[in-house]
């Protein structure tokens, strides 16, 4: 069975409108427009989405300082996964499941920035704690671009008790992580407690092409990927493209599906058309 996860919440906020500034990103529209993310989160829910991602993925003490959101972050957590959960739950048949992102302190695309390990132990774990206590049913650790942080996000996540997703990025020009590398991450993120392993925010013909490293990898975590349709070359590709790639990731054993930059509802929609729920539903390795 594929466990759907639902699309991007930032560039979506820009395809209508929102404001998404560097850094705050998503937290902005959660402080001005939340009535906005819950809108967006109903329509993935209505596209069939089974996982609901809330928008923290800029909801870290670090992003915000220096703007005037600055000492908000736990409020615009809360927040997040409160608008996730309501938006979600208009689909009255299922409880919603919801996702806490976790996303890298600094730039996705700049591993060069990736802060010491003492700063990612405690930043991580603080927020990780903050979406425990905000209700999240699991914590998604999203687009790392290092194996240093990959690791100590996951192990911040675990700590938790909810069960943890991580992914990696292979980033903007296709090299952060080598097939070797992403075996060897997938190990690591299942050492440090993940029990599902995905690719993201890389292009979903790019994924295609790595992803039996993930089915090869010796941990069998269950595994995914969510694709990015901005990067350049990618960004005119039908939604039928999409769910053909998808196809072929499903091919080689993947079963959590779903999408990052640029994808839409409609390309949630097209993904459950191909993959229908097979009731009873269940989404995925999330229970305690």
């Amino acid at each position: 069975m594929i466990t759907l996860i639902d699309g991007p919440m930032g560039s979506e906020l820009e395809a209508r409108g929102g404001r998404c500034p560097a850094p705050e990103w998503t937290s902005r529209p959660l402080a001005e427009r939340p009535e906005l993310v819950r809108a967006i989160h109903a329509d993935y829910a209505a596209a069939g989405a089974d996982i609901h991602t809330a928008a923290t993925f800029r909801a870290h003490e670090r992003s915000l300082a220096g703007t005037d959101l600055v000492g908000r972050w736990h409020e615009l957590a809360t927040r997040a996964v409160d608008l996730a959960r309501l938006g979600a739950s208009t689909d009255s048949a299922r409880a919603p499941c919801v996702a806490g992102a976790i996303a890298p302190l600094m730039d996705c695309y700049r591993p060069d920035l990736t802060p010491d390990d003492a700063a990612l132990a405690r930043e991580h774990a603080q927020l990780a704690v903050a979406l425990d206590e905000a209700g999240c049913d699991l914590l998604l650790v999203e687009t790392m671009p290092t194996l240093r942080e990959l690791v100590a996000a996951t192990a911040a996540a675990a700590a938790t008790g909810l069960p943890v997703w991580s992914a990696i990025t292979l980033g903007p020009t296709l090299d952060f992580f080598s097939r070797a590398e992403i075996i060897e991450a997938q190990r690591r993120a299942a050492d440090a407690g993940a029990s599902a392993f995905l690719l993201n925010c890389t292009p979903a013909d790019i994924i295609t092409q790595h992803i039996d490293a993930l089915a090869d990898a010796a941990s069998a975590l269950p595994f995914g990927a969510y694709a990015n349709a901005i990067f350049a070359g990618h960004t005119d590709w039908p939604v039928a493209r999409y769910v053909d790639e998808a196809s072929q990731w499903v091919a080689r054993g993947a079963t959590l599906i779903g999408g990052c930059c640029g994808t839409s509802p409609l390309h949630m929609r097209a993904l459950r058309a191909a993959w229908p729920r097979t009731p009873p539903h269940a989404p995925g390795p999330t229970s305690r």
